[in-house]
């Protein structure tokens, strides 16, 4: 099963978009493999993410995952990455359902217990959905959850 979430990086002030792209088929060697030019961060972030996964009580697959950073040549930096991946995961094994993704940003580490950790960048992100005409931006704030609008862009600022 393929599926496709939106994430972004960015390149001094300017937030690029990434879709994270996870591929999980029927059959294959178990196996965990992440392309399209990630950094170190981003290769930890496989340890990461099975651990979040399993530590939030979802089955994390035992089969081949794949998951693609496009566009390939852009270098993709930090650990941000993190919960869309999850997300992917837990997508593409169908363990949630994906119909938000389509239209939305979705950027965040992940600890070892499936908590939200911020990340850098998060104004030029903001920018950069509202540019895309995506609806929904997911990222952390430590305040309370509550929904903002600004820019036409739904905001969901969650609580650790």
């Amino acid at each position: 099963m393929l599926s496709k979430i939106y994430s972004g990086t960015t390149i001094g002030l300017e937030g690029v978009l990434v879709s994270v792209e996870v591929d999980i088929p029927s059959q294959g060697f178990p196996g965990f493999t992440i392309v399209g030019l990630p950094d170190k961060s981003i290769d930890e972030a496989k340890e990461r993410v099975r651990s979040a996964i399993v530590n939030s009580g979802f089955k994390m697959p035992d089969t081949k995952i794949t998951v693609n950073l496009a566009p390939a040549d852009i270098k993709k930096v930090g650990s941000g990455f993190d919960l869309p991946i999850a997300l992917g995961i837990l997508s593409a094994s169908q363990s949630v359902s994906s119909e938000i993704f389509r239209k939305s940003l979705f950027v965040g580490e992940l600890s070892l217990e499936g908590r939200l950790r911020k990340v850098p960048g998060i104004i030029s992100l903001s920018l950069l959905a509202r540019e895309k005409k995506l609806e929904n931006f997911f990222f952390l704030m430590k305040i309370l959850m509550k929904q903002v609008w600004l820019m036409e862009l739904m905001f969901f600022l969650l609580k650790i």
